[in-house]
């Protein structure tokens, strides 16, 4: 590892199941882009990548020979000894040559798979990195080693149409569970409201500035189980989406839970990102 980049990580399926231990469930947080990573590369769908933040690293391959990498998500350049590379499609790279992913042009997560997968320590189940509990490897640093599997004998797809990063993505939500603790003019404003992502944001969650969603009910919450996607609502009004590396318990109400298959937008999102809820079920 020549420069980590701004900060990445080493991210798999993740360890679902595994909240009543306090542990997050982790992963990859664009889940379509991370397995289209794999899939180009001829991996099996949960091997380890690298999950990129703005910036990508620059490596050099030390291996005896050469490896199929694959970068998807956000969409960034893609330099191999200097010379510009295909992005969304499956590069070959020989022992001694150096690869360079850029700054994103959209979005914000990029994912970088070899063909093998990463091979680091299995914690939990998992290979991935969790900022909130610091389980598994710690961000990558300049001079890091990754050791990097066998090839499976899948054949390695070389080029897929990509899904495209939306300017203004719009997330489906469904009520609850703790709508009723907040008036119906909040949800007419959860869905009405243009919401900005605040710089604060990371892995654990995307804070939104906008309006204040107002309470029926004052009083605060035992703790009690936060799902991933859940929209918890602290006191000052302003919603906090969960991401991979979320808490699993937490005090304040959840106003809804967005869905499954628009987390992956939400994962791109970066911060000034303009994002709108949308109410389902």
């Amino acid at each position: 590892m020549l420069d980590p980049g701004l900060f990445t990580t080493v991210q798999d399926e993740g360890r679902p199941g595994r909240a009543h231990l306090g542990v997050p469930p982790s992963g990859a947080l664009d889940r379509a882009s991370f397995r289209l990573a794999n899939r180009l590369v001829g991996n099996a769908a949960g091997a380890a990548v690298l999950e990129t933040t703005v910036r990508g690293p620059r490596l050099v391959w030390e291996g005896a020979a050469p490896v199929t990498v694959a970068v998807t998500g956000a969409p960034a350049s893609v330099i191999l000894d200097g010379r510009p590379a295909a992005f969304d499609a499956a590069v070959r790279v020989g022992p001694g040559q150096r690869l360079e992913i850029g700054s994103v042009t959209a979005g914000l997560r990029s994912y970088i798979a070899f063909s093998g997968g990463l091979m680091v320590d299995v914690v939990l189940g998992s290979r991935s990195t969790d900022v909130l509990s610091g389980l598994g490897p710690s961000p990558l640093a300049a001079g890091d080693v990754l050791p990097v599997g066998l090839p499976s004998p899948v054949p390695v797809v070389d080029f897929v149409a990509p899904p495209g990063i939306l300017g203004e993505p719009v997330l489906d939500v469904v009520p609850g569970p703790r709508a009723d603790w907040f008036t119906e003019a909040a949800l007419v404003t959860l869905v009405r409201t243009p919401w900005k992502v605040s710089s604060t944001s990371n892995r654990v969650g995307l804070r939104l500035e906008g309006v204040p969603l107002e309470r029926r009910r004052p009083q605060e919450l035992p703790s009690e189980g936060t799902a991933t996607g859940s929209l918890q609502v602290p006191g000052n009004g302003l919603p906090v989406l969960f991401l991979g590396d979320h808490p699993v318990t937490g005090g304040y109400p959840v106003i809804g839970v967005v869905t499954r298959s628009s987390l992956d937008r939400a994962a791109q999102a970066a911060p000034g990102t303009t994002l709108r809820f949308r109410l389902r079920g």
